[in-house]
């Protein structure tokens, strides 16, 4: 029995450091091509060489601890963590990240979400306002400290309790374990969805401090309208609407009222799905920047262009009026099958039988 105790427990710690092997190559790969294509912005090497004294020290502490997936990430591509003056990394249990299952680019991405350009230890975290945001290194997207419990020196980030803090702190790096991540991982279409964290409680500045961040306002109500398309079933195009939000805002910050036309699904047909930059242009491509209600639409002429929030404007919706053989209205060629879907005074929502054609794209139905 002792035996096959032993068998077992040997051919268990195998397979984990063969997928640990694969993970690393993997990762490690893609962040070297990654690296290479940004060589004309280069690290001064008294820089890169305190990095590496400081991930090789912070390496071994957290393989003593058993977080060896980050461990070993740290000495072999130190540039996936710090890349800023001053890092906090939020090292994930091992086995979270092995049984993930995800491409090497998007383990990437889900690293640098859990690494913050700012330094801060667990005291820093526990003298924050409950609902401040840490900036992290993906896309300019924050995550959120969501509890905090003074009296028990307990911190909650995304909902997740900081299970090892103060694993590591060394010169302008501080590392605390997590048990779990901090947010889901949409691999169809290439995006992390974690919960919106409001800028108005203040970001975590690098001295540990706040800084308000610069707030964008606008008057229609995007999260609201997340929230309701999800509710009414067009699932895909609100994940697809949430993970794009932040460059609509930063572009629109003047429109006062949309007109959004929502297609069932998106989708590219067969097994392909949205890279990020497609995605943005395709959701831009069904947002119409001003407020059209369906009796309004039915009172255009044919022909009449609608502008979209696609760069440049390279290719207007056209109204194609309501034809002979079809009761519905039509825009570019597809039918509005649920008008005024919700209808607000800055927004109106029309459902559509499929999504619109985005010219130089694989077809979009």
């Amino acid at each position: 029995m002792a035996s096959s105790s032993s068998s077992y427990c040997t051919c268990w710690h195998a397979m984990f450091y063969i997928t640990l092997a694969v993970i690393l190559a993997a990762v490690s790969i893609s962040t070297t091509l990654l690296s290479d294509s940004d060589s004309n912005s280069q690290t001064p090497q008294s820089s890169t060489a305190i990095s590496h004294v400081i991930s090789l020290s912070a390496s071994r502490t957290l393989r003593a601890i058993g977080f060896t997936i980050t461990a070993a990430l740290l000495q072999i591509s130190p540039e996936l963590f710090l890349t800023s003056p001053n890092s906090t990394i939020f090292a994930i249990a091992d086995s979270h990240i092995s049984n993930a299952s995800l491409p090497p680019h998007l383990l990437r991405d889900l690293l640098k979400y859990h690494t913050s350009p700012v330094r801060v230890s667990i005291e820093d975290l526990i003298n924050q306002p409950q609902g401040s945001c840490l900036p992290t290194l993906y896309r300019n997207k924050t995550v959120a400290i969501t509890k905090i419990d003074r009296r028990n020196r307990t911190v909650q980030i995304n909902r997740v309790r900081i299970s090892h803090p103060n694993l590591f702190q060394e010169g302008s790096v501080s590392i605390h374990g997590v048990p779990s991540p901090f947010a889901a991982v949409d691999t169809e279409y290439d995006v992390i969805h974690g919960p919106e964290c409001d800028a108005d409680f203040g970001v975590v500045s690098g001295s540990g401090g706040l800084k308000k961040k610069k707030k964008t306002t606008s008057r229609v109500e995007w999260a609201r309208i997340v929230r309701l398309l999800s509710s009414k079933g067009f699932v895909s195009f609100a994940i697809g609407l949430h993970s794009v939000l932040d460059g609509i805002l930063e572009d629109e910050r003047n429109v006062s009222s949309v007109t959004i036309f929502v297609p069932p699904r998106l989708e590219l047909g067969g097994d392909h799905h949205y890279p990020q930059a497609l995605l943005e242009k395709v959701v831009r491509f069904h947002i119409v920047p001003q407020r059209l209600t369906h009796k309004e639409l039915m009172a255009l002429p044919a022909r009449t262009l609608l502008r979209t929030m696609v760069h440049g404007d390279q290719q207007p919706l056209e109204v194609t009026g309501v034809v002979s053989f079809m009761p519905e209205l039509v825009i570019d060629g597809v039918r509005i099958v649920a008008p005024d879907t919700y209808v607000s005074e800055s927004v109106v929502v029309h459902g559509i039988s499929r999504a619109f054609e985005v010219n130089d794209l694989p077809n979009t139905q």
